[in-house]
C-alpha cells in the first residue's frame, strides 16, 4: 500500500511542480510584456525614434491579460498538490524543543495524535472546498477579465485535496498502527529541514 500511496503523492507533486513552473513562465512573460509596453510608451524611446517606438508597440507587446487570475487559480492547485508528499514524508515544519527530551514511545504517540488531527483538518478543508465549488457552480460566477468559471479552480484544487485526504488517512492509520504493532509503515524521514 505504501508504494501506491507514495506513487500517487509523487505524481501530484510533479503535476503541481509543472503547474508552478508554467505560472512562473507566465508571470515572467507578463512582466516582460508590461516592461516593453511601458518602454514603448516612454518619452525616452519616443525621443530617440518615434518609428522604433511605433514598431515596438505594433508588435502588440503588452502584459498577459488576466495573468493574476490564472496565477491565483494555479497557485491554489499547486499548494494542494504538494500537500500529499509533504504529509507522507512528515515534511511539515515542527518545533521539537520539548519533545526532543521525551522517550521514542512518547514521541510516536505525539506524532500519531498530530497526524490524526492534521488529517481531520485536511478532510474538513476538502469538504469545504467541495461545498465552495458547488456554490460557485450554482451561481455561475466567473473571473473578471478572462470570464472563466471560478469553479474550475475549485475543482482542480478539490482533486488535489482528495488525494491529500487519502494520503492523510493512510498516514494517520500508519502512525496509529506503529504504536500498536511497533512496526514502521511510513517512509523514513528526518522531518522538515530547518
Amino acid at each position: 500500500m505504501l508504494n501506491w500511496v507514495e506513487r500517487i503523492a509523487r505524481a501530484m507533486a510533479v503535476i503541481g511542480g509543472i503547474v508552478l513552473i508554467a505560472l512562473i513562465l507566465l508571470t515572467c512573460m507578463s512582466v516582460l510584456g508590461r516592461g516593453l509596453n511601458t518602454f514603448g510608451h516612454s518619452s525616452l524611446l519616443e525621443g530617440l525614434s518615434q518609428g522604433l517606438a511605433d514598431l515596438l508597440l505594433a508588435t502588440g507587446v503588452s502584459p498577459i491579460n488576466g495573468d493574476f487570475e490564472i496565477v491565483e487559480a494555479g497557485v491554489a492547485f499547486a499548494i494542494f498538490s504538494f500537500l500529499p508528499i509533504c504529509q507522507l514524508y512528515a515534511a511539515h515544519a515542527t518545533v521539537d524543543i520539548f519533545t526532543s527530551t521525551l522517550s521514542p514511545a512518547k514521541n510516536r504517540l505525539i506524532k500519531a495524535f498530530w497526524e490524526v488531527v492534521l488529517t481531520a483538518i485536511i478532510l474538513l478543508i476538502t469538504w469545504r472546498l467541495y461545498a465552495g465549488m458547488e456554490s460557485k457552480m450554482s451561481y455561475g460566477e466567473t473571473t473578471f477579465l478572462l470570464q472563466f468559471p471560478v469553479w474550475w479552480a475549485y475543482a482542480a484544487s478539490f482533486v488535489s485535496a482528495v488525494v491529500a485526504s487519502f494520503v492523510g488517512l493512510y498516514c494517520a492509520y500508519a502512525r496509529v498502527a506503529e504504536i500498536i504493532t511497533g512496526r514502521h509503515y511510513l517512509p523514513y524521514t528526518e522531518g522538515a529541514v530547518h
